[in-house]
């Protein structure tokens, strides 16, 4: 399966109400209209951490360090109908960063309660995985999508078991 290699960061932080999570709606190309993580493609001789910095910083205007990354593992998209939309896709949280979320051409960035996710405005997959990583777990898993290309028809995680910080179960929806 050819897949393109994809990176996403999930900007975390402690808000007045409980733990957030820095979603974006998007504004142009893939994914329009719908509310995503912040990230995109690997460029040829980057690493997924140097690529995930960069598309942080062009989304949303933030400066993210690898060094305040944390490896949330991956998502491999498979779109039979649309095998061209096929991605591997490597999860990243961060806790660290200098500056404040800004709109650019492609993201208009939003805070959202970590128990309360847009799931009705995102990609169906997410809530099969997203909680898992915001939970501070880590996946790998498979998601095909349905042949209308929005819904899922299987997820699968490649991994044992998900595991949570402190060594519990975090199995995906």
């Amino acid at each position: 399966m050819t897949a393109a290699r994809v990176t996403l960061c999930f900007l975390l932080r402690d808000g007045d109400s409980g733990p957030e999570v820095l979603l974006g709606l998007k504004r142009t190309g893939f994914g329009l209209g719908k509310v995503v993580g912040i990230g995109g493609h690997v460029e040829p001789g980057e690493t997924d951490g140097e690529a995930v910095v960069r598309e942080v910083l062009e989304e949303t205007g933030v400066v993210v360090r690898q060094e305040d990354l944390t490896d949330a593992g991956v998502v491999q998209f498979v779109f039979p109908a649309r095998p061209e939309w096929n991605m591997h896709t490597s999860l990243f949280t961060a806790r660290t960063w200098q500056g404040e979320p800004a709109e650019s051409d492609e993201i208009l960035p939003e805070w959202f309660r970590v128990d309360t996710l847009p799931v009705d405005r995102m990609w169906q997959d997410a809530d099969h995985w997203l909680p898992v990583v915001l939970e501070g777990g880590r996946v790998n898993i498979v998601v095909t999508m349905d042949s209308d290309n929005e819904g899922v028809a299987s997820s699968e995680s490649v991994l044992p078991q998900a595991l949570t910080p402190d060594g519990g179960p975090a199995t995906p929806r």
